[in-house]
């Protein structure tokens, strides 16, 4: 029986993958096989004990200690793809609204003297304060182009708009596939200077912290307009707020508003609604779960965010999979020590990533434990399972 301890809400959809006879699925879970978690931050969770992977329903990991689960041999998965349409639909909303004042515009209206018989002619005075430029025609140069990114492209191009693309990461095969409606540029600045809306759709991490800040804004036209439904520190918050002060940037749309920001009549603000949908809490809880079942009953690691991603059907027999240092002669070391009790491998997957490997043998006979005591002993290994 794997134990699965739940942190907020879990879709029942994706409940409802696990098998109730291998699987215990609670929030109250002491010593968890594997974690799912929305948006709990787990930097203060011990890692210690049975723990073999965590879940994120969603795609940011900002809020889990990848690295440290890394030195612990425990797989961090996310969910790339499975709220991207969600935060796409919000983050084109938001856009359109920042440019046409539309929160601004419907708070006035809504705050007008009740006791008027006739509204009509007083809302009427309130087009030409709240007016705003459209979308068509303009350009749109895109931070990022994955999941979330190459689906803004695509509606922003069906929309009439120029869509400029920036991301250094993206594999060349998907470049040429988005460039039928993506110009892309490997220059930011570039980027900056041409685009009538900048909007950011990359991973918060060290690297990615203040990626837009004073020097970036001072790049951009006067009275453009920014959107960021990634994460908020990828954006300055002294550099925007100045920027909406001054008057260099018209209006900044986000999900995750700062006190600053919150005070600033030129921010449109949510909390944090990009991945609230119930479509998308069930694609990402669903996928989850999957993700959980094949790594615990398999080995098999798919969407991971600090592991190579290895997967492939099982031989008849048992199956051991390796966490481990990647370096010369791991390999050697494993053959030989499985040669000296007599094994066959019937199949044999090595991948590495950032020096770390995942090594998978597969056999068509049982596995002593012996032999997996042996191999957890090489100096490297820093985690193995024997998976019956």
């Amino acid at each position: 029986m794997f134990n699965i301890k739940t942190y907020d809400t879990v879709a029942q959809a994706g409940r409802d993958e696990f098998n109730a006879k291998k699987y215990y699925l609670s929030d109250d879970v002491a010593d968890p096989d594997g974690i799912l978690v929305h948006s709990t931050p787990l930097h203060d969770i011990s890692l210690d004990g049975k723990l073999q992977s965590i879940v994120r329903i969603g795609a940011g990991v900002n809020t889990i200690p990848v690295a440290k689960c890394t030195e612990k041999g425990i797989c961090v998965f996310n969910c790339p793809g499975g709220n991207a349409n969600a935060v796409k639909e919000l983050a084109i909303a938001a856009m359109i609204m920042a440019m046409r004042n539309g929160f601004d515009a419907m708070n006035w209206v809504k705050n007008l003297p009740g006791d008027e018989s006739d509204p009509g002619k007083t809302v009427e005075k309130g087009k030409e304060v709240y007016r705003g430029p459209e979308i068509l025609g303009k350009t749109i140069g895109i931070i990022g182009l994955g999941a979330i990114g190459s689906r803004m492209a695509r509606a922003c191009d069906d929309l009439g708009m120029k869509v400029y693309g920036y991301d250094p990461f993206l594999p060349h095969i998907r470049s040429q596939e988005l460039s039928e409606y993506v110009t892309f540029t490997d220059d930011v600045n570039k980027l900056l200077e041409v685009s009538d809306i900048v909007t950011v759709h990359i991973p918060l991490n060290e690297a990615n912290r203040g990626f837009i800040g004073k020097a970036e804004i001072d790049r951009m036209k006067r009275g453009a307009y920014v959107v960021n439904y990634a994460r908020g520190p990828i954006i300055d918050d002294d550099a925007i707020c100045d920027a909406l002060e001054s008057g260099k940037i018209k209006a900044y749309a986000t999900d995750f508003p700062t006190p600053r920001q919150m005070k600033l009549p030129t921010v449109l603000c949510t909390p944090h609604l990009g991945a609230g949908t119930p479509e998308a809490d069930v694609n990402c809880s669903v996928m989850a779960a999957k993700q959980t079942m094949d790594y615990l009953e398999n080995g098999n690691i798919s969407n991971s965010v600090n592991l190579p991603n290895v997967s492939f059907t099982r031989a008849d027999g048992d199956r051991i999979a390796i966490i481990h240092s990647n370096k010369v002669g791991m390999l050697g070391m494993v053959t030989e020590k499985v040669s000296a009790h007599g094994l066959n491998i019937e199949n044999l997957v090595n991948k590495s990533r950032d020096g770390v490997a995942y090594t998978i043998l597969d056999f068509n006979t049982d596995v002593p434990q012996s032999l997996a005591d042996e191999l957890s002993s090489i100096d490297g290994v820093i985690r193995l399972r024997l998976i019956k």
